[in-house]
């Protein structure tokens, strides 16, 4: 997507619930201060320096891979890539998840520009191979063990009390289906040994052959400071095998001028400084809502640290849309963007280490998926199949992370509900790569097979490949099926069809049309902080040529198999932004001869809701329910809840 994203701030049931933690914990101070969770410290991994992504593709040395009895053999990666478009023995219900997969076996030859790429191919081919496995497992009856089948479903919350009796040296709690937005992790914890320093690390999966998974976010609490400063200070971080440590995010920042927002909170709050105890005593022992504001109001000016040794706190790691927000105490005090590759699906283990009597940790609000045989009324989610020789009005491809079940479980219940849906001159499909989670493979499987909406990619899914997702809609929207238009959207979008059919007939253009929010005059980033820098390199042009927002645009059908032809070809440009980059696609067809109607629809909204909205983005599984209830009703396109303030907002 190219956007800037306007978050709304859902701190307040943080306060709340950090208050009342915080009257426990005066309760149990006392009688939890024995056997702390450990002084040692997590290794730093070893520096290894980047490579050039393409390099494995016939690589010197080739990556070692576990076969499933737990001996390594080494397969080259050209071998393993070219098993992601084996011939496999899949059943014609099988095969409906796979309709694109074989036309995108040249995307390695379509990697520039796009970050990753390779790697992402890469991780796909192992993770793809391990799914295989476990589906020929399943089909030999070696997989219906009870127990087995629970152990893999992902749980909506892990918590641990009482960790201070582990007396481990480092703590850690498995996630085994990675986070999403929306998911966070709680730690009720107290600063202690001789220096008080803890860390908190939120780790992915190793790749084979790698020696230690990559950091996700790595967050340093230091309460005597460290060689740059004397204060206490909390220093944030990234690590990979290819590109080592990150640049260190630091709160207090030294050049607060400087500070950037994620997700429209600071990224490092300014109420943060050196601790003055009286201040910090204060906040601790205010048992009113009324008292704890007075002390605000006077200490306004003043900073203090949240951390101190010999005292507890309530510290929550809350997963945005941009980055991870930290509240300690109920106050917002450091936000970290994510770094590219480094995503939160990725995570699968939180690490917590140091000089902290850990007494809880709750991750909570994690993906799952649902139980498909406790739906009552599957019969009317579950799609029909389409082939070529289905005539579609509309096709619309939604792009979906592989652990956002929620999300799709929501569209399903509501806007593909639509009576052009159910009677298929309308189609919906959730286009989703791999996770590096064979747990979260299989139960993506599963879902393919029982709904039969799903294409899976081959690909891991990073956010700098989604312009591969546009390709394979283009692909399944022409080649497929046989579509008169071609919509793209997103799981967190609400998508009045009716509306998107009414105002399609009302242009009555069936060739070369761009319908959505365009954007005219819009110039590529050239901050290098920004998520969406743009290199000269890249994009050396001033300006972009026209291009609808990523949340809901349409195409005409020319346009999809113009994009498939030239994919094909070998002509296709890719940009990692990819509503832009169909614009750059579309500017190309129009300097060739193409007649092109860019059509804007103002009501799309692209950072939320407005009333009388055509597309709403930024819309949660409630959300989408409540929006879908209203137009039942006969309300109308009206929004609900703090959602359409996003718009008001700005």
């Amino acid at each position: 997507m190219h956007r800037i994203t306007k978050m709304k701030k859902l701190y307040g049931g943080v306060l709340i619930a950090s208050l009342f933690m915080l009257f426990m914990l005066m309760i149990l101070r006392y009688g939890v201060v024995k056997n702390p969770i450990g002084e040692g410290y997590l290794t730093i991994p070893v520096s290894i320096n980047g490579t050039n992504p393409l390099e494995w593709i016939n690589p010197v040395v080739p990556p070692a891979i576990q076969n499933p009895g737990g001996a390594s053999r080494v397969i080259s990666s050209d071998i393993l890539v070219s098993s992601l478009f084996a011939g496999r023995n899949f059943s014609k219900e099988e095969q409906q998840a796979l309709q694109t997969w074989n036309q995108l076996k040249n995307l390695i030859n379509h990697g520039q520009g796009l970050p990753n790429a390779a790697e992402a191919i890469k991780e796909a081919a192992g993770a793809w191979n391990s799914l295989i496995s476990s589906i020929e497992e399943q089909r030999q009856g070696h997989a219906n063990d009870s127990s087995r089948t629970k152990e893999k479903q992902c749980p909506h919350y892990r918590n641990e009390m009482n960790t201070t009796e582990l007396g481990n040296s480092s703590y850690k709690l498995q996630v085994p289906c990675g986070l999403t937005q929306g998911s966070s992790i709680t730690v009720i914890g107290i600063p202690n040994g001789l220096l008080g320093n803890f860390r908190i690390d939120l780790t992915g999966e190793p790749l084979p052959g790698e020696p230690d998974p990559p950091i996700i976010l790595h967050y340093n609490v230091r309460l005597h400071g460290d060689k740059i400063t004397e204060d206490p200070v909390i220093v944030q971080n990234s690590w990979t095998v290819a590109h080592d440590w990150g640049e260190e995010e630091r709160c207090p920042s030294p050049t607060p001028e400087k500070v950037k927002k994620v997700d429209e909170l600071e990224q490092c709050n300014k109420i943060v400084g050196k601790n003055i105890s009286q201040l910090y005593m204060a906040s601790m022992y205010s048992h009113t809502s009324r008292r704890f504001s007075a002390i605000e109001e006077q200490s306004a000016n003043r900073k203090y640290f949240p951390f101190k040794q010999g005292y507890p706190f309530v510290a929550t790691l809350r997963v945005g849309s941009e980055g991870i927000q930290m509240t300690v105490d109920g106050k917002h005090i450091t936000s970290f963007a994510f770094r590219e590759t480094l995503e939160p699906w990725l995570v699968s283990e939180i690490k917590i280490s140091g000089d902290l009597k850990l007494i809880s940790i709750l991750a909570s609000g994690l993906p799952t998926s649902e139980d498909s045989e406790h739906i009552n009324d599957l019969e009317s989610l579950i799609s029909s199949p389409i082939s070529a020789q289905t005539p579609l009005d509309l096709f619309i491809g939604v792009f979906s992370t592989a652990n956002n079940f929620k999300r799709r479980m929501a569209v399903r219940r509501t806007w593909m509900q639509y009576k052009v849906v159910l009677l298929n001159t309308t189609a919906v499909r959730f286009f989703v790569g791999l996770h590096k989670s064979q747990i979260v493979n299989e139960e993506l499987w599963k879902e393919a097979q029982t709904y039969g909406d799903i294409q899976l990619m081959p690909f891991a899914d990073y956010y700098s490949l989604i312009t591969w997702k546009t390709l394979a809609i283009c692909i399944f929207g022409t080649e497929v099926v046989s579509a008169k238009f071609v919509m793209k959207t997103d799981d967190d979008s609400f998508v009045r069809v009716d509306e998107v059919l009414s105002s399609l007939h009302r242009i009555n253009v069936a060739h070369g049309l761009l319908y959505g929010l365009i954007e005219s005059d819009s110039r590529p980033h050239r901050n290098t902080d920004s998520k969406w820098y743009i290199s000269p390199e890249e994009w050396s042009e001033g300006t972009y040529p026209p291009w609808a927002h990523g949340p809901g645009y349409v195409i005409s059908h020319d346009i999809a198999r113009t994009v498939y032809k030239k994919y094909r070809d070998n002509h296709l440009k890719m940009f990692k932004l990819e509503d832009v980059a169909m614009g750059i696609w579309i500017a190309d067809m129009k300097k060739e001869g193409l007649e092109v109607r860019y059509e804007n629809e103002v009501r799309v909204f692209n950072v939320g809701c407005k009333d009388g909205y055509v597309v709403a983005h930024y819309q949660g599984p409630r959300e989408m329910l409540c929006l879908y209830q209203k137009l039942q009703e006969g309300k109308g396109a009206k929004c609900c809840g703090d959602r359409r303030r996003l718009l008001e907002l700005n």
